[in-house]
Parts: C-alpha cells; structure tokens; sequence
C-alpha cells in the first residue's frame, strides 16, 4: 500500500509512523521546516508525494486544504482516493471534493477523526462519507480503527464532527477558565479536584483538555467558529459557540494573553511513580536522556518541572545562579557539555538547592559527594561521580532550551528520573503522554498477571 501525506505535523507523523509499522510505504510534503518522521519519504512537492499513491491525506490544517488538494488532485492516480482530514465546515469539504473531480478521475473521501490522535495513534475512531468512505472504511478498519460510513455526501462527516466540537471545544474551554479562576483565587486545588471527580478520566482528561486548548488554540478557534457557523445555519443562536472560539483564539494570541499553559503541580503529582519505561514506551522511546547519565545513588527517584541551566565544561556558577531563581517543585537541568572531568554539584548546593524547594538534578556532566547526596536523599542523575571540584567563572545561561544527553529540554518540561534514567516530556504534551504512559502500565501489569496465572497451572491442568 502506497501513502502520500500531505502535513507532516503532529497527525501526520502519528499517522505515518502506524502506516510504516503496518508495512506500507509513505511519501509526505510539508513546506514549513518540521521533523521528516523515520522511514518517510520526505517529497520536495505536493505533486511529488501524491504521484503514484493509493491513499492521500490531507493533514494541513483548514485553512490550506482547498489550494493543497488543487495542487493534487491533477497528478492523482485514477484508483486513488484522496482524503481530507481536516476538521472544517461542510461547504469547504463540498469545494474540496469539487475540486478532485475536475482534475482527477479519483475518489474523494471527508474524513472526521473522533478522539486523541496522540492516545489512539492510527486507530483513532474516524467518521467518513464521500464516495470514498467505503474505501476508507476499508483501509482504516483493517488497522483496527472504527469506521462509520455516512454515505456519498462529502461533508457529513465534517459536519457531525463539529456537532462533536460544540461539547468538547466547549468543555475545554471552560475547564481553562474555571481552573484559571480558582488559580487566581488562590483556590486551583480544589477547583481542579471539583473537576476531576466529574470526569470519567479523572485528572488525566482534566489535563488533557486544559493543556490541549492552549497547545491547539489557533486550530480550535477555527474549528469552533465553524460550529458556530453551522449552529447558525441550523437557525440556533450561536452566542455560545462563538464565545468559545473566542476563548481557544485568546490561548493562540501573539499577546501571550493566555500564551502557555503552566505544568501544574497536580500534573506532577499524577506523574508520581510512573516508571521512566513507560513513558518512553508511550512517546516511541524519545525524550530519554543518554543511559550514560544515571542516578549517582540506587533508590533515587523524581518528578519535576524543568529549571534548564547551561553552563561551560566543569563551571557551575550558572546552577549557582539558577538556585537563586528556583522554585518548589522544579528539578534542574544541566547542560555541562558532557564534561566529567569536574563536579558541576556536590553537596553544599544541593542543600541549598533543596532549601529552594527543588526536587533533583540531571546532570549532562559529572557531580561529587555521592554518599552524602544518598544520606541527603536528595537525587540527582549525572553521567560521572568525581571528586574534583568545579570552576567558578562562567559564562553560563538560566532558563533557556538546552540539549542534555542527546534531549531538547525547554524551561517548564516534565522531567521523571527513576533507577532506570531520565525522561523529559514537552510541557504542552504532558497531559496526553500521562495518559498513554498509564495505559502501558495498566497493559503491562494485566500481562504479568496473566503470565503469573499461567505459571500457576501444572501439567495436566492443576494447579
């Protein structure tokens, strides 16, 4: 089987990655300069990445699908179906499929997705219509994914989809509000725990739909004016759905109005005891820092947020800066350029660093005073333990993005270190990697039973 996709964002890499894993071969085009996924063909052109496919996504957003799928549809295969993805109005859907059948003698799919991408991956539950929705039906329900076929008319899909929209674009966005409230108030704690008890996901969904409005602001905002659109086609007031809209527009602003959502404490708190294993299981092993920088005593264990510190090979006057900016609950991140000719901490810093409220240290170099951090119980991972000490000079940065052992690690990411290692997950991906991260420990717990109960039974069916 043969794919083309066209966007090769978040979707469109989850989707590529899940097509690879089935077998099938996968061109994609993306003009803005985002990460060519593993085994993916990257064409140099929408012509390029659709010639000769199969099936075509189309996964560029709503506002470049009409002039992308003209760029298409005239090197389209005549067996070929081309899929629009995006979540957009109807009469956008109608134009789209318009413009397939000038150009093309291939089949036009509308395509819905129904649930995470980034928990359910490639099987996520879709809803087509089109006169390709059998085929999709097909494809997509042959990896596992429901299909509900709507019929012919290209469009349906999409517009059940924001029928959809006007319920969870809403729910987030007064999640967003109510928790901003209660934070303003003094009071996050207990709103969020009002919250949670309501939701059939508890805390993970809470998060999920809170870090997501701020993550997907612009493309939400969209999707819930779209609905609007359509509830005033419907002859309803829109008043509602526009508010919304207008609230996932104000989490995108340039403004910084509500420019990113913080990693709350209740977040980490969720994190608590997740093995760094299955975080990397629920992120395809990315974001584990080099298994050279391991804790420097057994037992050691955190969960924090990122205070990013990069500094010259074996000087520590930055971490000597950044403990003066720390905050309770952050976990320092060091960049010292692998070096471990020299400590970059030891135990003076580390006492004053956990006066601050931090929670550990990843070291991308060395640290010194192993059994006194062991009696501190204060954990920290480097990639060597000597007892030479540090430079005191510079230069050095505090809060900035930084690579550490062969990671990107932004101001504000989680980060979870257990005897395993160290994981790093993206602030704005945090939600959703807690809840795939508790599905594979839930998976795997459920699998040593069943190993267990099997050993349990004897030859001739004892036991």
């Amino acid at each position: 089987m043969k794919i083309g996709i066209l966007g090769l964002g978040e979707a469109g890499a989850v989707y590529a990655a899940g097509f690879l894993a089935e077998g099938w071969e996968v061109a994609g085009f993306d003009p803005a300069d985002v990460p060519t996924p593993v085994g993916v063909r990257r064409a140099d052109s929408v012509a390029e990445a659709v010639a000769g496919r199969d099936l075509v996504l189309g996964l560029t957003g709503m506002k470049a699908a009409l002039t992308v799928a003209e760029q298409a549809a005239p090197h389209l295969g005549e067996a070929a179906v081309y899929a629009d993805m995006n979540a957009a109005p109807r009469e956008l859907k109608r134009k789209i499929a318009a413009a397939i059948a000038e150009s093309s003698r291939a089949v036009f799919a509308d395509i819905a997705v129904i649930g995470s991408v980034p928990k359910y991956r490639h099987r996520t539950a879709l809803l087509a219509s089109g006169q390709g929705a059998a085929a999709i039906a097909r494809l997509f329900g042959g990896l596992g994914a429901p299909v509900e076929d709507l019929g012919d008319e290209p469009g349906a899909a999409s517009a059940r989809k924001l029928l959809r929209s006007l319920f969870m674009k809403g729910l987030g966005a007064i999640i967003v509000e109510a928790v901003d409230a209660g934070r303003a108030a003094g009071d996050e704690g207990w709103v969020r725990r009002q919250i949670a008890a309501e939701l059939a996901g508890g805390e993970a969904a809470l998060e999920r739909l809170y870090q997501g409005t701020y993550k997907h602001g612009d493309r939400r905002a969209r999707e819930a004016s779209a609905a609007a659109d359509l509830v005033t086609e419907l002859g309803l007031d829109a008043v509602l759905p526009r508010a919304i809209s207008h609230l996932h527009a104000l989490a995108a602003g340039p403004e910084g109005l509500r420019a990113t959502a913080p990693v709350t404490a209740r977040l980490l708190d969720a994190y608590a005891g997740l093995p760094t294993a299955n975080i990397g299981d629920a992120t395809e092993r990315l974001g584990l820092v080099d298994s050279a920088i391991g804790p420097v005593w057994p037992g050691a264990r955190a969960v924090g947020r990122a205070l990013t510190v990069w500094t010259r090979a074996g000087d520590n006057q930055a971490i000597h800066e950044a403990v003066k900016v720390a905050e309770p609950g952050d976990i320092m991140v060091v960049n010292g350029e692998g070096d471990t000719s020299r400590a970059l901490i030891g135990e003076l810093i580390a006492e004053r660093a956990r006066a601050r409220g931090v929670v550990g240290m990843v070291l991308d170099g060395a640290a010194r005073d192993a059994e006194v951090l062991a009696e501190m119980g204060f954990p920290v991972w480097a990639r060597a333990v000597t007892p030479a000490g540090p430079y005191k000079f510079g230069p050095g940065r505090v809060g900035v993005p930084i690579a550490v052992g062969g990671v990107v690690c932004h101001p504000g990411d989680v980060v979870v270190g257990d005897g395993d290692g160290v994981a790093i997950v993206a602030a704005d991906q945090a939600a959703s990697v807690l809840a795939a991260a508790r599905e594979v420990e839930a998976e795997e717990a459920r699998r040593r039973a069943s190993i267990r109960a099997a050993a349990t039974v004897m030859p001739g069916g004892t036991s």
